[in-house]
């Protein structure tokens, strides 16, 4: 597979951009898409969830989106080293009865030399919200590039 630029060892500049296309990514929500960001047999845990390899990813991620609607998310730099970075994110949707949730959660990702995600391991945690409380619309204006997402 061809290299996925960033590649590491990271600067802060390649993570921050190695994070928005993540977030860029994910906003798609097309789970054939998201998944080539990750090796083969790239290692997951997603909540209680454990997962191996590129197949089961993405059958996980079209699940994923198939229950959660509207799905609007953003990620933000946490940290980096070497090879791997931390962030923080939260993410909005809502399930098929109408409500509005709001997800937050943190992620250590690992990569290859290729700039391939090698392993990544997220704790979430879901909050009920009214459709008033949304504050996350759509993919990341270029305006909003670089924004704080708030605690709460």
């Amino acid at each position: 597979m061809a290299p996925r630029p960033p590649l590491p060892p990271f600067d802060r500049e390649a993570a921050l951009k190695k994070v928005r296309a993540a977030e860029d990514a994910w906003n798609t929500c097309d789970p054939e898409h998201v998944a080539l960001a990750y090796t083969e047999d790239s290692v997951w845990r997603n909540r209680d969830t454990f997962l191996t390899g590129r197949a089961e990813i993405t059958a996980f991620l079209r699940d994923k989106w198939a229950r959660e609607r509207d799905y609007a998310l953003r990620k933000e730099l946490w940290a980096y080293q070497d090879d791997r970075i931390a962030v923080r994110f939260q993410y909005e949707c809502r399930d098929a009865d109408g409500q509005w949730w709001r997800s937050y959660g943190n992620e250590l990702w690992e990569f290859t030399g290729e700039g391939l995600m090698r392993r990544r391991e997220a704790s979430i945690n879901d909050v009920r919200i009214s459709a008033a409380e949304r504050r996350i619309f759509g993919p990341r204006p270029d305006a909003e590039s670089g924004a704080l997402i708030p605690v709460w």
